[in-house]
């Protein structure tokens, strides 16, 4: 156990030395502002727009990388249910293991989906109404 640490431990610092080495000489006066020009500058070189300052893109893209995270867990359940529903060989108790299998990931992927869509619903609705400073809505 004692190895496997030290060998972690060195990995980790041979891949954190590399990533300093890549790492832009920055000229800041602060930590603050040092940690802002590295992220704007390696943003930059990735091709990101680093001057958009909004949060409803960032939670945008979030909630994407998720769906697709979900998607990807779906298609694997269903690639395993129907291996599993395959190699049954007549077994009555595997094949209904795996259609329940199968079953709860379609449960599963239209709860997402519909969580999806009632939130997508009640935005598009919340945004479009807008409290200005003496409560009156603008629609």
């Amino acid at each position: 156990m004692r190895k496997n640490f030290l060998s972690f431990l060195i990995v980790l610092s041979l891949a954190l030395a590399g990533y300093l080495a890549m790492v832009p000489s920055v000229k800041a006066v602060n930590l603050k502002d040092a940690f802002n020009n590295m992220v704007s500058t390696t943003g930059e070189r990735t091709g990101f727009n680093t001057t958009q300052r909004n949060v409803e893109p960032i939670i945008g893209n979030i909630i994407s990388v998720i769906l697709s995270f979900l998607g990807v867990i779906f298609l694997v359940l269903m690639v395993y249910g129907g291996y599993m529903w395959m190699t049954a060989m007549g077994s009555e108790e595997k094949v209904k293991k795996a259609q329940q299998l199968i079953q709860a990931a379609v449960i599963g992927l239209i709860v997402v989906v519909g969580a999806y869509a009632i939130t997508a619903f009640v935005m598009a609705r919340l945004t479009k109404q807008v409290i200005t400073s003496d409560n009156t809505l603008i629609r």
